[in-house]
């Protein structure tokens, strides 16, 4: 399928096949059993409808005093290593050997959502975020750089990637909410969002 532009952000349809999204599956089992996914608080106080847990040398954390990156899970355990599946995903679409300090990764439950946001915390943004998508559709909305900006907004499927690079890489995007039972790829249903960062 050819590649489409939302807004400057670089979405590519089934870049993972069936086979490759289930053997992604399987080494995040690897890595959530390592790190268990927890529900973080805002800075506001309302916890997130995502879990999430990380890979890599940081994890992105946010509780009431602020978001940031941290170099151990709550539990005061180290992150696990990033898969080499994952980094392989990574070269292959950005075309970078500059490995990425951090894979958060996101479990959309039924009901869940993200809200409006831009990828702000990391300290050099010539680098692209890569996001990857597994499981159930999400629908993806993405504007500009400033959050009155028009959105434009399309239902990322399992095995679709999303780069945000360039003039996108501080769009403004989130997801407004999954269709809950529209792939089997995970057990119970659900969705998984990988996003690849380089944070130094």
């Amino acid at each position: 399928m050819p590649d489409l532009d939302l807004n400057g952000v670089l979405i590519r349809p089934q870049t993972l096949d069936r086979s490759a999204q289930v053997q992604l599956v399987e080494v995040l089992r690897a890595v959530a059993t390592a790190a268990p996914p927890y529900a973080p608080d805002t800075p506001y106080g309302k916890p997130m409808s995502v879990r999430m847990t990380s890979a890599g040398r940081f994890g992105w954390y946010s509780d009431r005093t602020g978001y940031r990156y941290v170099d151990r899970h709550p539990s005061g355990m180290p992150w696990p290593a990033i898969p080499p599946q994952v980094l392989d995903l990574w070269e292959q679409v950005t075309g970078l050997t500059r490995t990425p300090d951090c894979c958060l990764v996101n479990f959309y439950g039924e009901g869940a959502r993200m809200g409006l946001h831009q990828d702000k915390d990391e300290a050099d943004f010539s680098w692209p975020v890569l996001s990857i998508s597994l499981g159930d559709e999400g629908l993806f909305r993405v504007g500009g750089t400033r959050r009155s900006d028009p959105t434009r907004s399309i239902w990322l499927k399992s095995g679709d990637v999303a780069l945000l690079g360039g003039a996108a890489r501080l769009a403004y995007h989130g997801v407004d909410r999954i269709r809950f039972g529209s792939s089997d790829l995970l057990p119970r249903g659900g969705r998984i969002n990988l996003t690849l960062r380089v944070v130094t």
